[in-house]
């Protein structure tokens, strides 16, 4: 007989996941005049809040930016196929088996929330390129980029830097405009949960007011927009986490951290052992971490559920089926996928494995599974090259 780990699944009711994230449906969503100016800095944590539990628990899929971001400088099609961040994409990725959408939220210098993934945006004037950075626009400003509502008008051409310093033309094959999310709130099918990261430039030190004051014009929109909408909201700033807890209960926050695969002066950005001291201490309900960070140190898995935290997973490697199955068995709750096509009809396919291999099967305790040790291994041998940095 095959040695077994003993995991918990994601289907359990004992999960994290189920219990922070099935459970945004919420019947009293409070009053923007009843979030504070000045904060309580006491040194005692807001209690987690308590949710309604869905019941059609699931490991989780979630679109990143829609139906994937867009990689300008991919030879791969699929990855420059729906403009990202757009309530084209948003709606499109309403076709799959997705529980949400994620979408990167900012904040325009008229104060209006807007959905950008990026610090600057670029444009081209006379051959020459342009940037600006997207929190120094009015709105106005920003919604000219790109293509226009009204057919007959032209917006300005909108480019966009890569990491290694290239600038592109921002081509996909079907394109749409810029949007704000208002219009996301009322134009993507209420069906659809939101996962919305309040966006932060990691190379400024914001001070506590700035921040307050993002997250409280952004929570204006969602507190009167949402209704019963499933909302779950993030961010890689440890400082705003920590406000959006304390200036709201309605809703589940995670910490989102790349664990370590870069390092910044904020120690708290630098491992998945101080993301969880991060959440425990400021009442968040779990991490959102690199998935390189969970394969280089698969026993965090254990420790984070044993913390009652909830843990997701994003980054390209979440693309790659086998490493999307190898979190299934781990006990990982839920993925951020690009490729949302063939990775919702991936964890389908997994399900069904499930439920007829012989060697993962219920207990009969709450939820626990048995996963074969020649199973997982023969996954895990993928593992190391693909998380070299």
């Amino acid at each position: 007989m095959d040695n077994v780990f003993k995991l918990i699944s994601p289907n359990s009711p004992k999960s994290p996941l189920n219990m922070a994230l099935k459970a945004v449906h919420v019947t009293q969503v409070p009053n923007l005049d009843q979030v504070p100016d000045d904060l309580n800095h006491s040194n005692n944590p807001p209690p987690p809040p308590t949710f309604n539990i869905n019941p059609a628990d699931q490991f989780m899929v979630i679109g990143h930016r829609g139906t994937g971001m867009n990689l300008l400088q991919s030879p791969d099609p699929r990855m420059k196929s729906l403009k990202e961040n757009s309530i084209l994409a948003f709606n499109a990725a309403g076709n799959f088996n997705l529980d949400f959408i994620e979408f990167d939220v900012q904040v325009t210098k008229d104060d209006c929330p807007i959905i950008f993934h990026d610090n600057f945006i670029f444009t081209e004037e006379k051959g020459v390129v342009i940037e600006k950075r997207v929190t120094d626009l009015n709105l106005d400003e920003f919604l000219s980029y790109g293509p226009q509502r009204e057919p007959d008008k032209a917006g300005k051409p909108l480019f966009r830097k890569t990491k290694d310093g290239r600038i592109f033309e921002w081509k996909v094959e079907k394109d749409d405009h810029l949007c704000t999310l208002e219009e996301v709130f009322q134009n993507v099918n209420h069906s659809m949960g939101f996962n919305i990261e309040f966006k932060f430039d990691d190379n400024i030190v914001y001070k506590e007011d700035d921040l307050v004051h993002v997250i409280q014009v952004v929570l204006h929109v969602v507190f009167k927009y949402a209704k019963d909408r499933s909302i779950i909201f993030s961010s890689f700033q440890p400082d705003a986490a920590l406000l959006i807890r304390k200036l709201q209960t309605a809703y589940p926050v995670f910490f989102l951290t790349n664990g370590g695969s870069e390092i910044y002066t904020d120690i708290r950005r630098n491992s998945l052992d101080e993301a969880m001291k991060l959440c425990l201490a400021g009442g968040l309900n779990g991490i959102v971490s690199e998935v390189r960070a969970i394969l280089r140190n698969p026993g965090v898995i254990r420790r984070i559920q044993d913390s009652k935290l909830s843990l997701i997973s994003y980054g390209q490697l979440n693309n790659v089926r086998e490493v999307v199955y190898a979190q299934l068995l781990m006990g990982v709750g839920g993925v951020i996928v690009d490729l949302v096509h063939e990775i919702t009809e991936a964890v389908a396919d997994f399900g069904k494995t499930v439920k007829e291999d012989n060697a993962i099967k219920e207990e009969e305790e709450e939820g626990d599974i048995k996963c074969s040790q020649y199973q997982l291994s023969n996954l895990m041998k993928l593992i190391p090259g693909l998380i070299q940095p």
